[in-house]
């Protein structure tokens, strides 16, 4: 039987993937000292998913700047302290076989917010939070209202992405994500519902995307020859004709890839609180097909993909040439093990500690 897509490896840049379904990056809000280093808490949530055997294990959303986070609980990347504790986290993916990858963020109108779990809304500076920047004074909903970023600040946050990049190398990762997607500040420069700047920051397509487009030169300079650079956008504010659209990701993501990104991870939505998502599985595929095709790019897909055998039509028929799940990984680390047995594989990766639970092993 032949080799199911799904778990062909895959090669972008000197970086191979031993298979095409890969664990989104997904906030854990967990670092409960608030000084962004990461804890035993993100080694066995990461290590356990590398060890279920997905082909790239992504960190979540991590601040390249301690105004950056999302929630005073985030993982950071702006300090050598936090660099060193990433370390055996990354060494651990990789022992397991899996590549480690980590997403570099800035939250823009978004930071400063609680965690869910102590309530919803902003973190006042008196609990600990802070005053968020974003491209413009256009507040998010229920959150605090933003200081309009000035140009040595963006070139602080650019300055601020490369840093974090040398640190993310450093503590052996080998995938750098920039977050510009989900509302946070990249998304918010590319927006038209979020940037009203008349500077070089803003006004047409290319204003908007100049910030996204210096970060992603950044970082691929900080990363070298041989990490690749991935790129998450929201392909649509679900707002149009007025919001960001799927034609502005298309053209985007082609000035993207020739500023040094060798994949564009697709999402929606995320920067306006009133708009009508169709949820339901896999529909966001579309657009990461359309940007795929059109931009001829390498892209990857999320978007409630919790069955193999929908990842693996998604990547044999070429809407995307990966799939990143979050809440299948969650619900079962060993996401990437199952889908290789329900779609008939037999793998090299299990585990030999775990053989004897093994599909083949069962009486």
């Amino acid at each position: 039987m032949s080799t199911p897509a799904l778990f062909e490896p895959l090669t972008l840049r000197g970086t191979t993937f031993r298979n095409r379904l890969w664990v989104a990056p997904m906030c854990q809000y967990s670092v409960e000292r608030r000084d962004g280093v990461p804890t035993e808490w993100h080694l066995v949530h990461l290590g356990g998913m590398a060890r279920g055997g997905a082909g790239l294990v992504m960190a979540e959303a991590t601040a390249v700047l301690p105004e950056g986070r999302i929630s005073p609980w985030d993982t950071g990347l702006w300090n050598d302290d936090q660099r060193d504790a990433w370390a055996p986290i990354t060494r651990f993916i990789r022992a397991q076989g899996a590549v480690p990858g980590i997403q570099l963020a800035h939250a823009g109108r978004k930071a400063s917010t609680h965690r869910g779990i102590e309530g919803r809304g902003a973190v006042v500076p008196a609990d600990g939070g802070w005053q968020p920047l974003g491209p413009s004074s256009l507040g998010f909903p229920g959150l605090a209202e933003p200081l309009a970023m000035s140009q040595e600040q963006i070139a602080d946050a650019v300055a601020a992405f490369g840093a974090a990049a040398r640190r993310a190398v450093e503590a052996g990762f080998e995938v750098l994500e920039v977050h510009g997607a989900h509302g946070y500040l990249i998304h918010e420069f590319l927006s038209p519902l979020s940037n009203d700047r008349t500077d070089d920051y803003g006004g047409d397509r290319s204003g908007r995307a100049r910030l996204l487009l210096e970060v992603v030169r950044e970082v691929r300079a900080a990363a070298g020859d041989a990490a690749a650079v991935f790129v998450r956008l929201s392909a649509t504010d679900w707002k149009e004709p007025e919001g960001w659209t799927l034609d502005q990701t298309v053209q985007v993501s082609r000035w993207a890839q020739e500023a040094g990104a060798d994949l564009v991870d697709i999402s929606t939505g995320g920067n306006v609180a009133d708009a009508a998502i169709p949820v339901g599985p896999g529909y966001q595929v579309p657009f990461a097909a359309a940007v795929r095709d059109q931009a001829g790019v390498p892209t990857s897909a999320v978007g409630l993909v919790t069955d193999p055998d929908l990842a693996e039509e998604i990547v044999s028929s070429g809407q995307a040439d990966a799939v990143m799940a979050g809440r299948e990984f969650l619900r079962d680390p060993h996401f990437a093990l199952r889908a290789a047995h329900e779609l008939g594989h037999d793998i090299e990766y299990w585990p030999f500690q775990y053989t004897r639970g093994t599909f083949a092993a069962r009486p």
